[in-house]
C-alpha cells in the first residue's frame, strides 16, 4: 500500500488560514493555466514513450526527482527564506530562467509566476513584481509563516498533479488510474521536500535530460494540443 502524504505540523500561533490560502494558490481551479501545460509529456505520449499509468508515473517521479521538480524545490526554499528582500528574489528570479533549458519551459515557468503574482498580488494588495513560479511563490508564501518542507511538498504535489492530469487527458487514461499514479508519486513529493528545504544554492542541478530533449521536441510537434 502507498504511504500516505504527511506534512509537518505548522507552528503554535499559526494563522489558521494560512494552509487553506497556500492550497488555494496551488488549486487548479486558481488562475494559473496550468492545464495548458505538459512540461513536454505532450511529447512523449506522441512518440509512444509513455503509454500507461506505469510508463506516466516513472516519467513524472523523473522529473520530480532529477529535473524541473528538484530545481523548484531549492529556488522555492531560497525564496521563502529570502521573505521581502527584493534584490536577492530578483537574483532567485534570473537563477530560475537560466534554468529553463529550452523556450517553452521559460515560457512555462514565466507564464505561470506572472499569473500567480497577479492574481496574489490583486487579492492582497501586494506590488510584487512578475518572477518565474517557484520564486514568486515563495516571495507570496513567505508572509505565510508556514514549514518550508509544507510549502515545498505541496507546490510539487500540485506540480505532479497537473502533469498526471495532462496524461490523463492525452493518453488517455482512466481518472482512477490517474489517481492511483498521483497517489504512488506522495513518497517522491515528501523525501524531495525534506531534501530540498536546507540544499545550498550552488547545488542546484538536473538530470532529467530525456523531458529536457521532448521539452524541446514539442516545440516542432506537429499537431499539439498543451503550450508546452
Amino acid at each position: 500500500m502507498t504511504a500516505p502524504l504527511t506534512l509537518p505540523e505548522p507552528s503554535a500561533g499559526a494563522d489558521p488560514t494560512a494552509l487553506l490560502t497556500l492550497t488555494q494558490w496551488l488549486s487548479p481551479a486558481f488562475p494559473l493555466g496550468s492545464f495548458a501545460y505538459s512540461h513536454g509529456l505532450e511529447t512523449e505520449i506522441a512518440a509512444g514513450r509513455v503509454q500507461d499509468a506505469d510508463s506516466l508515473r516513472a516519467w513524472v517521479s523523473v522529473v520530480l526527482s532529477e529535473g524541473a521538480g528538484r530545481a523548484d524545490a531549492t529556488l522555492l526554499a531560497h525564496a521563502l527564506r529570502a521573505g521581502g528582500d527584493a534584490a536577492r528574489l530578483t537574483d532567485l528570479a534570473d537563477l530560475a530562467r537560466a534554468l529553463a533549458p529550452s523556450r517553452e519551459r521559460w515560457v512555462e515557468t514565466e507564464a505561470q509566476g506572472r499569473a500567480l503574482t497577479l492574481t496574489v498580488n490583486a487579492m492582497t494588495g501586494a506590488a510584487r513584481p512578475p518572477m518565474a513560479l517557484p520564486v514568486a511563490l515563495g516571495a507570496a508564501a513567505a508572509d505565510l509563516d508556514l514549514p518550508v518542507t509544507q510549502v515545498i511538498a505541496l507546490y510539487l504535489h500540485s506540480f505532479a498533479a497537473n502533469l498526471v492530469q495532462a496524461g490523463v487527458r492525452f493518453v488517455p487514461l482512466g481518472q482512477t488510474e490517474g489517481q492511483a499514479a498521483l497517489a504512488a508519486l506522495h513518497p517522491d513529493v515528501v523525501t524531495l521536500a525534506a531534501a530540498c528545504a536546507d540544499a545550498p544554492l550552488d547545488m542546484i542541478a538536473t538530470g532529467a535530460f530525456g523531458a529536457d530533449l521532448a521539452a524541446m521536441e514539442h516545440e516542432v510537434l506537429e499537431v499539439r494540443i498543451f503550450k508546452t
